[in-house]
Formats: structure tokens, sequence, C-alpha cells
């Protein structure tokens, strides 16, 4: 027997399991109305009235609806209330300029665009077929209360979210999962991660990034509370661990750093001693920074590795038995590593150091761009871009270097080529090369070496406010060093891994 696996069998678990119980608590304070407290049973209403919704507006069948907000419960709701009634959810990176949000919406070919309040203005132009500013003006359009959703015929293999990743390309590219893909990877982070009814989960990890990784997907499914927090703020993330009694979040290696900050100004003991793990991702955290979670947090650190592409996850490094007996700083050591493969995940090294990956949940392909994905997947292995080697003592892969180019800054990767062309549309530039260099907030950070045009003048102040009106602005370089050349091979390629290495020289690797 086989049974197609959706994102409908989690809600529909906690339907009948925990319908009384909170399924998740909104951000109270944000320019929408705040749902509240709202319980399984609504969570299932409200997934229900919004397929009636997508019937009465006309969207078909695998129709896209894309959503641009920070997090919120109506973000959250359309995981189930989209992609559980047949439609494409497409969350898309609030942070993006009104450009690159313009272009995700025309790609994708969005039926409905549901824009933030505090985004409206900014995104204004965007025309689609049917636009809603999130609150009252969503919820009369979507919550079709009273009516039943028309039937959907459910198959794992049909793409379920479209999340839009910075790549090697001047343009996002729209990462397509499916059902069987979300099903799988929810399943094994879950697992992994210790998910259970018991949990109380923070929202630290914005819900449009790779779908909050996933993790919504295994908290509903196993009934654990989900609090919603609009904002990262440090001494905020700790006052909503003690005031929820928060067990679990997930978020960058800025996120952590943070609470390590807000925490060295805590009056009392920390909240979460003892209690609660944060599981970090999307770029290699400081060893001294996972040592001072475990110490001064006592929080359980737990690192793992993957790409939009992957769903995410294709390693983990969680505390074994065998270290308990470790110091601080020789577990964090060993816990800096990107982890083992998880379950049913393959990986290897190619010649060239790459890491490849084989799994149930790498991607389907990215929407209507076959090239891009026949460049990603070659004889059945997925390309990551990371490379690095394999500790021959437990197998555990620790990545050292990049090889796509791909700049990955407070956990958001950063397409330097994207950069490039925002600075390249100024007429006083002639050449430019940009690169990540190391930042101790951030991880890594946006450089740009530029060469002007002959008899042309620019400050680096005019190039990045010139990037800024372009492009996002955590994309945009946060210095510009000028150059008389940049070195280039006798047929004219810049070698960028020659052009960072100053900037990396007194690191043990060459990602931060």
């Amino acid at each position: 027997m086989k049974v197609p696996l959706t994102v409908r069998d989690h809600i529909d678990r906690a339907l009948v399991v925990y319908p009384d119980r909170v399924a998740f608590v909104d951000e109270p304070d944000q320019p929408a109305p705040s749902m509240g407290e709202v319980t399984f049973s609504r969570l299932g209403e409200l997934s229900d009235v919004t397929g009636a919704g997508l019937d009465a507006l006309g969207v078909p069948m695998g129709g896209r609806v894309a959503m641009v907000s920070h997090n919120a419960g109506r973000l959250l709701t359309c995981f189930w209330g989209v992609s559980g009634n047949g439609r494409i959810f497409v969350p898309v990176n609030f942070r993006l300029s009104l450009d690159e949000v313009s272009y995700i919406v025309d790609h994708c070919g969005a039926d409905v665009l549901l824009v933030d309040p505090e985004l409206a203005d900014t995104l204004d132009p965007i025309r689609c077929r049917h636009k809603f500013v999130l609150g009252a003006e969503s919820d009369e359009a979507l919550f079709r209360f009273g009516e039943a959703p028309q039937p959907w015929e459910p198959d794992e293999d049909e793409t379920a979210v479209i999340n839009y990743t910075s790549g090697t390309t001047a343009r996002p590219k729209g990462v397509q999962q499916t059902h069987r893909s979300l099903w799988l990877n929810a399943a094994m982070f879950g697992w992994q991660a210790s998910v259970s009814d018991r949990d109380t989960y923070l929202h630290t990890l914005p819900m449009f990034h790779c779908n909050g990784w996933g993790m919504p997907y295994a908290l509903v499914g196993m009934g654990a509370e989900q609090v919603v927090l609009r904002k990262v703020d440090g001494a905020e993330i700790l006052r909503r661990v003690d005031a929820h009694g928060i067990t679990l979040m997930c978020g960058a290696p800025a996120v952590a750093a943070a609470i390590l900050d807000a925490a060295s100004q805590w009056h009392g003991p920390i909240p979460g001693a003892g209690r609660t793990r944060i599981v970090v991702a999307g770029a290699p955290p400081p060893t001294r920074t996972i040592e001072r979670i475990e110490t001064e947090l006592g929080w359980e650190f737990i690192h793992i590795y993957g790409l939009t592409e992957t769903a995410p996850l294709l390693t983990m490094n969680r505390r074994r038995a065998e270290w308990d007996d470790l110091s601080p700083a020789e577990r964090a050591r060993m816990l800096s590593r990107q982890g083992a493969p998880a379950l049913g995940v393959r990986m290897q090294a190619d010649a060239s150091g790459e890491f490849l990956a084989r799994c149930n949940h790498v991607l389907e392909g990215y929407w209507e761009q076959p090239e891009a994905t026949a460049e990603a997947i070659v004889d059945g292995w997925f390309h990551t871009g990371d490379g690095g080697y394999v500790d021959d003592e437990d197998g555990y892969y620790m990545i050292t270097d990049r090889k796509k180019d791909v700049i990955i800054s407070g956990g958001e990767n950063v397409s330097s080529i994207e950069v490039e062309d925002a600075l390249f549309s100024h007429p006083a530039v002639a050449e430019v090369a940009v690169i990540g260099v190391p930042h101790e907030k951030w991880g890594e950070t946006v450089k740009a070496l530029v060469v002007l045009a002959p008899g042309s003048s620019a400050t680096p102040e005019e190039l990045i406010a010139h990037c800024r009106d372009r492009i996002a602005h955590y994309k945009c370089p946060t210095s510009v060093e000028m150059r008389d050349e940049l070195a280039r091979t006798a047929t004219g390629k810049l070698q960028k891994f020659k052009l960072r290495a100053p900037y990396w020289e007194s690191m043990t690797k060459a990602v931060n």
C-alpha cells in the first residue's frame, strides 16, 4: 500500500489528537490585527476556509499564492491553507527590493499576492491578478467561513512551495519542493531534533526562509505550540523564552550572537537554562559562540547544514553521550563541524572537494529554469557548491570553502554577481569584483573591489548608496575598496579566490 505524503497529514493528525491545544500564539505587536492564540481546531478551520477563498477567487489547482511578510500567524496558516488545498505557496523574503519582489511575482506567475501592511506602500507598484494587504483586507478575501473547499486529490509529487534563493546568478531561482520532500524533511528534522508535544517553539527564524527550514510542519504534526516573533531582538527573545517556556528555536549565528549579547545584560537566571535547545545553520558559527551557548546560557546547541534546495536538512551535529566528559571548549570544537548525514541522506565529496548530496528532499527543480536544474543535479547528485573534508575518525563533514560565488551574511545568501550588476550600473565603475570577507557579527560581509573608469570619480559612500537604491540592503557592500586594477588570468578571468585570500589568511578556513 502506498499512501501519498502531503502537508495535510500534519494538520490532520493535530486535529485528531490535539484539537483544543494552542497551535500558535501570534505576534501581539504588528501592523495587522493579531490573531492571538489559535488552537489546532481553529488552524484547521482557517486552512479550510482559505481553500474556499482561493476557490472563490478562481485560483486553479497548482496556482501560485505569493506572500511578502514578516513572521505572522497569517503566513504560518498559509503553509496549510494554500499548499494543503492544492495550490503552491510562495513565501517571499520581505527584505528584498521592489524590483526583486516584482521579478519573483512575475516569474512564478502568481495569481494572488499578499503583502505585509508595513510593506504595502513600498510594494504598491507591483501588479497581480489579486492583491491584498494582510489583515482585514486579506481575511475578507480569503476566509470564506461556512464554505467547504473544493476537493483536492493529494499527489505527493506535486509542488507544494516555491522558495526563491539567491545563488550564483543575478536573479533569484525558484526552488520547487514537493509535498513528499517537505514531509520527509520534516520527519527527519523533527526526529533528530527530538520534537515532541512537550515542545514550545519560538520563530526566531524568518518563516519565508526555506519555510522556516521546514520545522513548522514537524511541529504541527507533533502537536507542539509555536510562538510567532515578528522581528529578531536578543532581549525580546529572552523575554519570550521566559514568558512562554520556550524549549526550541532555529536561527543563524547572528541570532545566537544577539541572544548572547542580551544575556550579558540580563538580570537574574537566564531563561531556558537546562531546557532550551537552539538549532543553528546558515554559516559555521565561531567555536567560542558554541561554547558560550552551553556555558553562559545553559542551552543545548545543535548544528545543522543544508540549503534551500535540500529543504534543508543534509547533516546534523548534536551533543553525543561520548562527548559528555569533554571540556566545554573541546565539545564546542566537535560541534563546530557541520555533522553527519541525516537519516536517508547520502553525501560524498568529488575530486575538487565539493560536497554532493542525494536524498528524498532534494529540490524537484528550479521553476522554469531547466538549464539551472541540469547544472545543479548531475547524474543523480545535487552539487551543493560547498567544499571541505570528511573527518576520518567519525565521518563528520566540515565545510572549509565555497565553490560557488555566494556570500552568506547573517544567514542570508548573497549573489556576488547580483551585487556586481548593481555596481556596474553606476557610470563611474569600469571593473568590479565582489567578495565575502570575515565579520564578527554577520559571519561574512560584502566587500566590493572597484576600478573606476578613466576620468570618473565616485566615493565608496556613493557606490554603496547606489546599490541600496537597487537591491536589498542586506546584499549591499559594507565596504568599497578602490583599486587601480584587478588581477586577471591570461584569458581575462578574475580569480576571486586570490582576491579573497588576503582577508582570510589569518583564518583556518575560507568561510566564517
